[in-house]
């Protein structure tokens, strides 16, 4: 059988090139190998989003679309809604009650989210323990690999954590300790060359019109050294050009040439970029539209995702009521 894998986005908001490199694309390779099961996690977007949900429902079908768009396949994977599978919040509570407060406050994210968010207040107590629930969603399908990236290494080790304390505390071996698929993502930063997320309005979201790439990637971060037409560029600390080494690698070396020559401005480049951009999400709009247009078919894969999902979670669930004597 194959192994089995959970992987999930959190739906604050349009999906953007950065959610296509960094997980889009290992989703549609995974499904092919694994087991997987695909999450649209609405709760754990609830933690930071609660003080205005207005939009919360349409962000999560809005994302799944993008999934469905770019190549994730329901007949390969299991794709649902965190909150259509009751269980998550049910082993949540359990895990809620085993799980030491000082591993949640030394977590890395969300010391580094309390520090840097300014935005949203987070100082509350489903913040703090959304670690917690994200061992839940992971434990409640024996998940046997999770893909993440080095920096999430601490939160897939609080779930190992956690799957131990369980099955100590209550003599049974009931959770398995998942491992880590390592994911080498391309760092994609944002217009501005910060991280590239909707906080910082940097984004270039994958349902955005060929118009709005346009302009949104004309006013790019580009070589700050290169101030005349004719002075040669600095491709390797220009964000601009990275664009071009992820997404059309095929001709980086000639842009690489035209801008370390001055054989081409940084307008043109932009222009030619934007082009690219344009070329590689219109599949991906494409399918969109047409799925905009079946919208029963769009709540029937995710009505047959949650019964799968449930029907795994219940079984789950069952053998740990009944390793902690419910």
């Amino acid at each position: 059988m194959k192994k089995r894998i959970l992987s999930g986005m959190r739906p604050t908001g349009k999906l953007h090139l950065g959610h296509l490199v960094g997980a889009l694309d290992n989703w549609i390779k995974l499904q092919d190998e694994y087991d997987c099961l695909f999450m649209a996690a609405d709760w754990h977007a609830l933690m930071s989003e609660y003080e205005d949900t207005a939009l919360l429902s349409e962000n999560t079908l809005d994302n799944v679309l993008d999934w469905l768009s770019a190549g994730i396949d329901p007949n390969k994977a299991t794709i649902f809604i965190q909150s259509h599978v009751p269980q998550h919040a049910e082993l949540h509570m359990i895990f809620s009650c085993i799980t030491p407060l000082g591993i949640l406050e030394r977590c890395p994210t969300y010391k580094e989210q309390m520090r840097e968010v300014k935005t949203r207040d987070l100082n509350t107590y489903g913040f703090l323990g959304y670690p917690v629930l994200q061992a839940a969603d992971i434990l409640l399908y024996k998940a046997d690999k999770v893909p993440v990236g080095q920096d999430q290494l601490p939160h897939l080790e609080l779930t190992r954590e956690i799957a131990r304390l369980f099955n100590n505390l209550s003599k049974k071996e009931t959770f398995p300790s998942p491992d880590a698929i390592l994911t080498k993502t391309p760092k994609l930063l944002g217009l501005d060359g910060r991280k590239m997320s909707k906080s910082y309005m940097n984004t270039i979201n994958l349902s955005d019109t060929a118009d709005l790439i346009t302009r949104k990637i004309s006013t790019m971060f580009t070589d700050p050294k290169r101030i005349k037409l004719t002075d040669a560029g600095h491709p390797d600390i220009c964000n601009v050009f990275s664009y071009y080494s992820i997404f059309v690698p095929e001709v980086k070396n000639d842009v690489y040439n035209w801008c370390s020559n001055a054989k081409s401005g940084c307008t043109e480049c932009k222009k030619r970029l934007a082009a690219h951009i344009i070329e590689k999400v219109a599949p991906i709009q494409q399918k969109r539209a047409l799925l905009l247009k079946d919208k029963a078919g769009l709540k029937k894969i995710l009505d047959e995702g949650a019964k799968k999902a449930s029907s795994i979670a219940s079984e789950t669930m069952k053998e740990a009521r009944k390793a902690i004597n419910l």
